[in-house]
């Protein structure tokens, strides 16, 4: 993906080639995000490390709207702590995720960490999205896709690894943005579709295009290392949070499957709402399929037309 922040920019004495060591997030994150300048530009935009209020966006997604525990533990545990009884325990001691398992089927349940009206500790095992990146991020210049990310240290299965953060906007905004790019432009927008017990649909649309962090770097693949949760902290408005699927060497480039699944079968057309069916209906000529280089066995040739997850 293409990207790019108005950063500060430091000479490294180590690199050979005399470029740039930027560090992406302009101290916005608690680990730098690394790019290496070099001839190839990229368009600018506002890094943000959170979701920000977009144009139809009716909640603030900065808004604590979700209550808290009265846990005045260093980690909350099953037991005592109403957050952990109502949702149910995603984390290990460590923060990492007890269950990856279950992100094969194509749907997923949201998670729902401690925050900020919680009494339990900063350190609680219950608090693992909201701190931020942990690990050291470099963003590089694919040979035949443009930007992409990788990671510069060893990253364990089930391990958060950053967020797909942007505007959040409404639907019918969604559509024009979509509507109004051009053949040779990115889709960046993400739709989380959560279906509720009775038959609703709720959904949210992100799109880190304008604004946004380390996220909207990320290239797909129809066999990605990474895969997506919807993770509630303190709001009803879902962070778009991605878990390492598997073990992930240094060096190695972070992907996830823009369709929403984590596993090797190709990307599929999602139409399971009178949403998704409006929006196919609302297509043009000039959206066309865009051909995937990913170059896995299981390869499905083209991206998919939707960045949808399911939960």
């Amino acid at each position: 993906m293409d990207a790019a922040a108005a950063v500060s920019v430091e000479t490294s004495d180590m690199n050979v080639n005399d470029r740039h060591i930027v560090d992406l997030s302009n101290g916005l994150e608690s680990v730098p995000v690394l790019i290496q300048q070099n001839s190839q530009t990229f368009p600018a935009f506002q890094y943000s490390p959170d979701n920000v209020e977009g144009p139809g966006c009716t909640i603030d997604p900065s808004e604590v709207t979700l209550p808290g525990c009265s846990c005045h533990s260093l980690s909350c545990s099953t037991a005592s702590c109403p957050c952990l009884q109502t949702h149910g325990q995603v984390y290990d001691s460590a923060g990492t995720l007890l269950n990856i398992s279950r992100t094969d089927t194509g749907y997923c349940s949201p998670v729902f960490e401690c925050h900020a009206l919680c009494t339990c500790s900063d350190t609680c095992s219950n608090r693992v999205v909201q701190r931020g990146l942990r690990h050291r991020l470099e963003v590089f210049s694919t040979r035949n896709r443009g930007w992409g990310v990788r990671t510069l240290e060893p990253i364990p299965r089930g391990t958060f690894v950053c967020e797909y953060a942007g505007e959040v906007i409404s639907f019918e905004e969604a559509k024009h943005r979509q509507l109004a790019q051009g053949p040779e432009e990115n889709n960046y927008i993400i739709a989380v579709r959560e279906h509720g017990g009775t038959g609703s649909v709720t959904e949210t649309f992100v799109d880190p295009a304008l604004v946004g962090n380390v996220g909207r770097f990320l290239n797909h693949s129809c066999l990605p290392n990474l895969f997506m949760l919807p993770v509630r902290v303190h709001s009803v408005v879902p962070r778009l949070a991605l878990f390492a699927g598997r073990d992930i060497d240094t060096q190695e480039e972070l992907t996830f499957d823009y369709s929403g699944g984590y596993s090797n079968q190709p990307p599929v057309q999602l139409l399971s709402t009178q949403t998704d069916a409006a929006i196919q209906a609302s297509r043009t000529d000039a959206l066309q399929r865009k051909t995937c280089h990913c170059g896995a066995n299981s390869c499905a040739q083209f991206l998919p037309l939707d960045l949808s997850i399911l939960s």
